[in-house]
């Protein structure tokens, strides 16, 4: 059984639960560790995701009226060996990309979207030197 106090923990608001478990689990290798209509968890080492969706208890309004909802600038970011093999990979699959690869003193990234329009960020540390 998977420790949830040694991960570190990020919550999506998503417009689909199935959709968005079927998108992290196939393209970005996580694993489900519970899924239900309103609300899934899925891991890939020690991260967390769980996914929102519109049923989901975070998924309420605020007291001030405001909705959280899907999409955004904030993003989880995961480390890749070979960032060219993954993106070519991605794009065959048809996942969308909001740019192309950036390259600068830390390594290279790219931003992907999920089902919901969230950001992933893949990253290829520069080599050490």
């Amino acid at each position: 059984m998977t420790d949830l106090s040694e991960m570190a923990h990020v919550r999506y608001i998503v417009d689909d639960v199935e959709a968005s478990i079927a998108f992290y689990t196939s393209h970005l290798g996580f694993e489900v560790l519970n899924a239900f209509p309103a609300f899934a968890d899925v891991a890939r080492g020690r991260l967390r995701l769980l996914l929102s969706g519109p049923a989901s208890s975070a998924a309420r309004p605020m007291p001030d009226g405001a909705t959280p909802k899907a999409g955004g600038w904030n993003r989880i970011h995961l480390i890749v060996d070979d960032i060219e093999t993954e993106v070519s990979r991605l794009r065959a699959a048809g996942v969308p990309f909001r740019n192309e690869i950036l390259e600068g003193p830390g390594g290279k990234q790219i931003l992907l979207q999920d089902p919901s329009g969230n950001v992933v960020e893949l990253f290829q540390p520069a080599a050490p030197r």
